[in-house]
């Protein structure tokens, strides 16, 4: 399981910051299938939340809590110029290693993307990861906070 979670990783870092969102999630959910089972797929999402950049401590304020999540959750955005195209960047901190890893995860895919990309990309690949089936209600329900918010903030920068 170790070898298999160090080379999703390895792709998780290879993969192009121009690269086509629905291609993102194409290798997301390929290297979900290399586990046999959900705590290997658990474990993944642990370790993916372990390299998460922490925010500062003065990041870590009320007025970047993302609400909806049962964890604390600080979320940072920004709009930035990247490779010439104006890009939404997202920071987030947590105080759940998973949550973190969640993060870590759904930041993968909408990261430092164009906020046009953003909103016509929907999360499909949560689903066919089958997060829905494994997370309790309330980290599902977080989950989903967390993605309404990144596509609030990509159509405010439209």
């Amino acid at each position: 399981m170790a070898e298999t979670a160090k080379a999703g990783a390895a792709k998780a870092g290879a993969t192009k910051a121009g690269a086509a969102l629905a291609d993102v999630q194409r290798d997301v959910v390929e290297e979900f299938s290399f586990f046999d089972d959900w705590a290997d797929k658990y474990q993944y999402v642990i370790d993916l939340g372990k390299r998460l950049p922490p925010l500062s401590e003065e990041e870590r304020v009320e007025a970047n809590l993302l609400y909806g999540c049962v964890s604390q959750v600080w979320l940072v955005s920004e709009v930035v110029e990247a490779d010439g195209a104006r890009c939404v960047r997202f920071r987030a901190d947590s105080d759940s290693v998973l949550v973190r890893g969640l993060i870590a995860l759904v930041f993968r895919v909408y990261n430092d993307r164009p906020p046009e990309a953003i909103v016509r990309s929907k999360p499909e690949f949560l689903k066919s990861i089958g997060l829905n089936e494994y997370l309790s209600p309330s980290r599902s329900n977080g989950l989903a906070a967390l993605t309404a918010h990144i596509f609030k903030v990509a159509q405010a920068a439209l």
